[in-house]
């Protein structure tokens, strides 16, 4: 129901126109202080003479503790308490801590799979799987009374997703554990996928879409991970309006069916219960689930970067007065051999204060700041990354900066309090590891999840204690590569003097541009054509019948479109008259005149207030594509010359036309009414926009239910909101008003 009569509105009306690394943040136990001794100084007492004559000097203040005077307790060996570890008959491993400190008992299902497993052209599903898990209703309640149990229970049912692991987790009080128990497992289980909470989710995740260029410092890192990694695999590629838009209900069903098995799932819960019972009480609550898949394996990242990888890469932003950066390289495991040293060398580069970088561009820019560390993941590398921001101004001078300061930490050792306050950092933050029995049980679930040593955190903590300074540099020359950083610079190159260039290094644009929604035709087959006869049948059934559909001579259709550009919002009273076979008009009152179109199947005419000429183009596609979908000629689909349906997903039929368009119908599966249509609109430039209409409020008018309200989306974006005031079928229409011009 999108309108050619759009695109000339503003031409006749210008007026309308990564998993969490050892190492925590920094937080020092309670020191020993032993300040030393202040200096014994004559005092004096108050002057009596008059006030022009100078006082006596005062008695100096004590002075006060050193920092280098504070003592810390050496760290001990981190204990890890016992966890209760059992496997069910069907493949489900089941890690169970009790704490009865307070009446909670909280779990987490952690499984094999994750975004790295997104289809190319359905990046987005695992997101999309997830939200919709939880909110889309499970078993057989619905997403609101899943909500109100819920609520009623004080407990929590989550998701999350991660490029390598998704989770499920839950909390309850001890009374509530059965019923809440028993919603986890239908939200981890049995999710229902609600096609409104599809709905809901995929317009969130379009908003996010189109704000992620909002945050300079996020473009930074979000573009050096990209270009490192490549933006076309997945480790570097991002979700785009047209593969959030190509992801059906049905994927939502067979990404879940592949990757939510007994086999592929860990379930770790702590708190307030009787391991025994929590035992018995696991068993019987999962032993139903017997899903089986072939075991998951996820994608490995390429070696190295390309060549192109090298440089600087420039994302212009005009908007911003900071200019952000990123400088960096692919790092590695948590487990490489020299990971602690690594680290060790990153905190004194650029992280716990003092660090070289801030010391040495403290005095270039009050607007100067800039960290570095070496991030590593469990299976997948992370990044070496020194970031920051500076003014436009200083932009070289701190890259300079930054080379320089990584030639020296590759040149010659560091200091022994560099070393000292960087490790000193490093193992106290290892303190809130283990400091509370969720931290213990989440580690442990972790390492067995990448399937690390129980013990690592211990071995982590020996191997900070025994580096060295030769260590550092030892590293620092092997592992550090400067002369193939990437840099990504974030801000308005005009307003960098000198300009990056003067670097001496490659210099490549970044393109922001988020690209248009675009949704293609799907391909049918025997079992999909056949299949999409039969939900035809049933939602034609649901309206009326096809007799009543085909019986349809003529009909009239009144409404008023609210349409919203976001800075203003628009009134059109809209007419559109159809007579069997194909002669259709359209007529719309806006504020500036009349908009009229007329076409009979092969030609037409469109009269503006400037006049009247023949369709073609751009307006001739419009009109043909608005005669196909009209109602009573779409939902009988294939019954129509040229026209053919086949089934996309289980509540998702796509219709052929005789022009070449298509539109998707979503049908309710509960009551086989039709729900909404998705199609591709039409622009004079870029890829056509996704369009979407939502119908709602149906009436009945001659034996056919049919919409009175209709939303309309466009690339995600609220577009306009119809009222349809007037319907009319069977009205006696006259071809020669139809025909007739302004």
């Amino acid at each position: 129901m999108k309108r050619w009569w759009l695109v000339l509105l503003m031409a006749a009306c210008p007026l309308l126109a990564q998993p969490p690394t050892p190492a925590s943040p920094l937080v020092y136990p309670q020191p020993n202080i032993e300040p030393k001794k202040p200096s014994a100084k004559p005092g004096a007492t108050p002057a009596t003479a008059p006030v022009k004559t100078p006082s006596p000097a005062r008695a100096a203040a004590p002075a006060g503790p050193s920092y280098k005077d504070l003592r810390y307790t050496p760290l001990r060996a981190i204990p890890v308490p016992q966890v209760d570890t059992t496997t069910l008959a069907n493949g489900l491993r089941i890690y169970l801590l009790e704490d009865h400190e307070l009446p909670l008992v909280n779990g987490t299902a952690l499984v094999h799979t994750g975004t790295l497993l997104d289809p190319p052209g359905k990046v987005g599903l695992a997101n999309l799987a997830l939200t919709v898990m939880r909110t889309g209703g499970a078993g057989t309640a619905s997403a609101s009374q899943v909500n109100a149990r819920l609520e009623d229970l004080a407990g929590t049912v989550e998701t999350a997703v991660s490029p390598n692991n998704a989770t499920v987790s839950f909390s309850s009080l001890t009374e509530g554990v059965p019923e809440v128990l028993a919603i986890f497992k239908e939200v981890l289980t049995a999710p229902q996928f609600s096609e409104d909470k599809i709905d809901e989710a995929r317009t969130q995740m379009r908003n996010a879409i189109s704000h992620r260029n909002e945050d300079a410092g996020n473009i930074a890192q979000r573009e050096i991970a990209e270009i490192l990694f490549g933006r076309d695999t997945p480790f570097g590629r991002e979700q785009q309006y047209a593969t959030v838009g190509n992801i059906l209900r049905s994927d939502l069903q067979t990404f879940h069916a592949r990757y939510f098995f007994p086999k592929n799932t860990l379930l770790a819960i702590r708190g307030d219960f009787d391991t025994a019972q929590m035992k018995a009480r696991l068993a019987k609550l999962f032993g139903d689930w017997t899903a089986d898949q072939p075991p998951v394996e996820f994608p490995k990242p390429a070696a190295a970067p390309g060549p192109e990888a090298a440089g600087i890469h420039v994302a212009p932003k005009k908007d911003i007065t900071q200019t952000y950066f990123a400088i960096g390289q692919i790092s590695g495991l948590l487990n490489d051999k020299d990971y602690a040293a690594l680290a060790i060398m990153a905190d004194i580069l650029g992280g716990s204060s003092p660090n070289r970088l801030m010391q040495r561009l403290r005095g270039q820019s009050s607007r100067t700041t800039v960290t570095a560390r070496w991030d590593a993941g469990y299976d997948l590398p992370g990044l070496f990354a020194i970031t920051g921001t500076t003014e436009a101004l200083s932009i070289v001078d701190t890259l300079k900066a930054v080379q320089e300061e990584v030639a020296r930490i590759r040149s010659s050792e560091v200091s022994e309090e560099e070393l000292k306050i960087a490790k000193d950092t490093a193992l106290n933050s290892l303190v809130f590891a283990f400091d509370t029995k969720a931290k213990t049980l989440n580690r442990l679930l972790t390492y067995e999840y990448y399937g690390y040593p129980a013990d690592f955190i211990d071995r982590y903590q020996k191997a900070l204690e025994a580096v060295t300074r030769a260590d550092v540099l030892r590293v620092a020359k092997e592992r550090l590569k400067p002369e193939a950083f990437t840099t990504v610079v974030v801000g308005d190159p005009n307003n960098f003097i000198p300009p990056v260039e003067s670097l001496n290094l490659p210099v490549h644009p970044i393109d922001l541009t988020i690209p248009e929604p675009k949704m293609t035709a799907s391909k049918p087959d025997a079992a999909s054509l056949a299949k999409g006869k039969a939900m035809l049948a049933r939602l034609q059934q649901a309206i009326g019948g096809l007799d009543k559909l085909s019986a349809v001579k003529d009909s009239t259709l009144v409404a008023q479109y609210v349409i919203d550009s976001g800075s203003r919002v628009t009134p059109v009273k809209h007419t559109e008259r159809w007579m069997a076979p194909m002669h259709y008009r359209e007529d719309n009152e806006l504020g500036g005149g009349v908009i009229s179109s007329y076409f009979d199947g092969q030609y037409g005419w469109i009269s503006v207030p400037g006049g009247t000429v023949p369709l073609s183009g751009l307006t001739l596609k419009q009109v043909q594509g608005n005669l196909f979908r009209q109602y009573q000629l779409l939902l009988q689909g294939g019954t129509l010359p040229g026209t053919s349906v086949n089934a996309v997903d289980d509540q998702t039929i796509e219709v052929s036309g005789p022009f070449g368009q298509w539109a998707r119908v979503v049908v309710d599966p509960a009551t086989g009414m039709p729900l909404k249509i998705r199609y591709e609109g039409v622009t004079r430039s870029g890829p056509p926009p996704l369009t979407e209409e939502s119908w709602s409020d149906f009436k009945e008018v001659d034996g056919l239910k049919v919409p009175s309200k209709i939303t309309i989306m466009e690339g995600g974006r609220k577009y306009a909101d119809v009222t349809i005031s007037d319907y009319r079928l069977n009205s006696g229409l006259k071809l020669a008003d139809l025909e007739k011009r302004p």
